[in-house]
């Protein structure tokens, strides 16, 4: 068992894409406002998620193709081709530019006295430095063992500070298990699902997977990979809840940053608390600075079919983008908190179409063989599809009755 998990990797990458500064932000506004009562979001978020990354680990370990890919060789017409191509691009690559700039700036909040280089904040100007030597090396290896050590470090960091706190084992189970959408949560539901089940993950796993299981059959390993990954990833996410919620448990309201999380932990985690917060912050931004590049350049290389992987110059051209472009909007210093929860809202929107392509794709026999989808496993995709097309929906009508 013990040589299994060391060669575990690939679900790890995407559970450090997802645990980023919005996942904290959102888990923090969730817990906070509506307490335990949102936990079954995250349960039924992990659920969806493990569905469809075991689709995406299979088509990378068993039909050795990334998603890019698998959509370019099943769009047939033109129409659908080039549709495709614009989706991929405009939603993958174009969002996580913008995206990159909430992981950049949600990593160094908390740190925001420290010394800066023309005008930027030493720390982001080293995340970035970082993130760019990581990527430009083109060693998969080095950016996988990184970003393991990155979540194991949130997992020290989140779960501890929920167990210190002693929350009630009944409320958390209640919340668990009965779904309960409170008075103007929908908006928050829809959040907590779109920090989760990324859509760009989907595009980063399978091409993980291709290149971290090169030869033999790894379907039993990816998918243990997968489901511990992810499992451990959303036990983050729900720690990070249950930590807010006992904070707030007294006066729920909504947070803004983390000076707010901090004070309220104070009593329980001593003067410390609010620097404990920030390094949770800091880590979760580093990871997701390094794989939202990642997964741009990826599907954009696989879905324009170009060679040579990681060290091809146009994916470096891709990845170096949205690094760099991250790195000016953070720095003209944008307060992340708001902007980064309505990015979760608009993943969670484009989640049901990158779904439909996959399903589509993965009970295809020409590209899969006879690891296409068993029924079940068909059969809880539609649901994740059409339980997200709804809550898809609901955000609309939420964010119309806010702004309008």
């Amino acid at each position: 068992m013990l040589k299994k998990l060391k060669q575990l990797g690939p679900g790890m990458i995407v559970a450090a894409a997802f645990i980023g500064p919005g996942t904290v932000t959102t888990a923090s506004m969730a817990g906070a406002g509506y307490g335990y009562t949102l936990l079954w979001a995250m349960l039924f978020s992990i659920l969806a998620t493990i569905t469809l990354q075991e689709m995406t680990a299979r088509l990378g370990t068993q039909a050795k193709m990334g998603l890019g890919e698998a959509i370019r060789r099943k769009s047939s017409s033109k129409f659908l081709k080039y549709s495709s191509y614009f989706l991929v691009i405009s939603a993958i690559v174009i969002g996580n530019a913008a995206y990159e700039s909430g992981n950049l700036a949600g990593a160094v909040m908390g740190f925001e006295n420290l010394p800066q280089v023309f005008g930027v904040n030493i720390l982001l100007v080293l995340i970035g430095i970082i993130a760019f030597s990581l990527l430009f090396l083109g060693k998969y290896k080095y950016i996988e063992r990184f970003l393991i050590l990155l979540v194991s470090l949130m997992g020290v960091i989140f779960i501890v500070s929920a167990i210190i706190l002693q929350p009630s084992i009944f409320e958390i189970i209640k919340g668990l298990f009965i779904p309960v959408i409170p008075d103007k949560a929908g908006l928050m539901v829809v959040g907590l699902i779109g920090t989760t089940v990324v859509p760009y993950n989907l595009f980063l796993h399978a091409s993980a997977s291709k290149t971290k299981w090169k030869d033999g059959d790894s379907l039993q390993l990816s998918r243990l990979d997968t489901i511990l990954s992810v499992s451990l990833g959303g036990l983050i996410t729900m720690a990070i809840m249950v930590t807010a919620a006992v904070a707030f448990e007294a006066n729920p309201q909504t947070i803004d940053g983390i000076g707010a999380l901090g004070e309220q932990l104070q009593p329980i985690l001593g003067n410390w608390s609010t620097h404990f917060i920030a390094f949770g912050f800091l880590a979760a931004g580093f990871s997701s600075s390094i794989t939202a590049p990642l997964a741009a350049a990826f599907a954009t290389s696989e879905i324009l079919d170009w060679k040579d992987g990681l060290r091809n110059k146009k994916f470096k051209m891709v990845w170096a983008f949205v690094l760099l472009t991250g790195i000016i909007i953070a720095s003209l210093g944008f307060r992340p908190t708001a902007l980064i929860l309505f990015a979760q809202v608009a993943n969670g929107l484009l989640l049901p179409i990158l779904a439909i392509y996959l399903l589509w794709i993965v009970n295809d026999k020409a590209l899969m063989g006879k690891y296409v989808n068993s029924k079940l496993i068909n059969l809880f995709g539609v649901v994740v599809i059409i339980v997200t097309l709804i809550l898809g929906l609901k955000s609309i009508f939420t964010a119309f009755g806010i702004f309008y």
